[in-house]
């Protein structure tokens, strides 16, 4: 008999499928058939929190589409495990076609664009009843070359999938598999909160992250290679400016934290509280003011080693919190090129 989330997993492909060939004229009846009736969506800002299938067509996936009529879903990660007693899917991909019309007031650029999402689903039977869509706004908002905020420490590049192209996971669950994937995960998690006693040495990078890591940031942060790369262009600056962050992965004030073979997923929104107290990270000023991280992780383990991470972080929400309306700013930025 099949593990409980394989039949979760084969209904889901029905969802990518359905935004893989997308067709804006049947779209809606497909987010009928494959959603429960009262299941929520909850999307990076400004798209907020949405209820039902028909609430997410017309205020998520419709404008998107007016944007870019040739929208396709690519997914390159499908990771999924019952959690708490509930099966979750995990998925990492981006979605692409030419940015023709404006969205969110993104001016379009005519050609080819991509914007990366990290995307959790809570499945019942057949069902999806509740949604974590983390969409890289951020990313679009370069490509259109309207970005109003600090550069990148890190580099801005086309995001790959797994460098072992297995990250489709479709074989059942290998129990054994998942449980060293996930302890490795956690004691990394449990490494980094030495920070605060012992600093950057304490929390021993090495000894859970390959030499060869890559982390793949979201558009404003950034990604970076090795060790020593992920210190200096995300790490320093993000603790010397946040050093009392929280994280949630203990306290249980999460979605899901599972693991499906070389895979662990952690979806939490919010994931970490945090106090901007020192300079030095995406250009913010030390205001004192506590924030919420909105953030979304995949790891890929290879050998008992960290070798890959894909993260999302809700950027445009975090500059809301601290009163920075990112949206606005891109508009004065390009007022010659807003349609009237």
């Amino acid at each position: 008999m099949s593990d409980p989330i394989t039949g979760s997993k084969q209904r889901f492909s029905d969802f990518r499928a359905a935004l893989y060939d997308c067709d804006a004229a049947h779209l809606r009846q497909q987010l009928r058939a494959l959603c429960r009736p009262d299941c929520d969506a909850t999307l990076a800002w400004p798209l907020g929190k949405v209820d039902g299938p028909d609430a997410l067509f017309d205020q998520a996936y419709a404008p998107l589409l007016r944007a870019i009529p040739d929208l396709e879903r690519r997914d390159y990660i499908v990771i999924g495990a019952v959690d708490r007693g509930e099966p979750w899917i995990a998925c990492g991909g981006y979605y692409t076609g030419v940015f023709e019309k404006p969205w969110l007031d993104i001016p379009p650029t005519q050609h080819l664009a991509t914007m990366r999402f990290i995307e959790f689903f809570r499945m019942d039977g057949n069902q999806i009843v509740s949604m974590r869509l983390l969409w890289d706004i951020p990313q679009l908002i370069m490509q259109a070359d309207a970005w109003p905020m600090a550069p990148s420490l890190g580099v801005e590049i086309h995001v790959p999938g797994p460098a072992t192209q297995d990250g489709i996971v479709t074989a059942p669950q290998d129990p054994e598999k998942s449980a060293a994937s996930m302890q490795l995960v956690r004691d990394m998690i449990d490494g980094l909160g030495k920070y605060e006693s012992g600093g950057h040495e304490a929390m021993q990078l090495e000894r859970y992250w390959h030499p060869r890591m890559n982390w793949y940031g979201p558009a404003g942060i950034g990604s970076n290679r090795r060790i020593d790369g992920f210190r200096q262009w995300h790490q320093v600056p993000f603790l010397n400016a946040l050093p009392d962050r929280q994280a949630n992965t203990k306290q249980g004030g999460y979605d899901c934290f599972f693991a499906d073979g070389d895979y662990v997923a952690f979806c939490g929104w919010p994931a970490m509280t945090a106090t901007v107290s020192g300079d030095g990270w995406m250009g913010i000023a030390p205001s004192g003011q506590k924030i919420k991280f909105c953030s979304l992780d995949i790891w890929r383990c290879e050998n008992g080693m960290l070798r890959e991470n894909w993260v999302l972080i809700d950027l445009l929400d975090i500059y809301q919190q601290l009163g920075i309306d990112v949206l606005a700013r891109m508009r004065e930025l390009t007022i010659a090129r807003q349609t009237i």
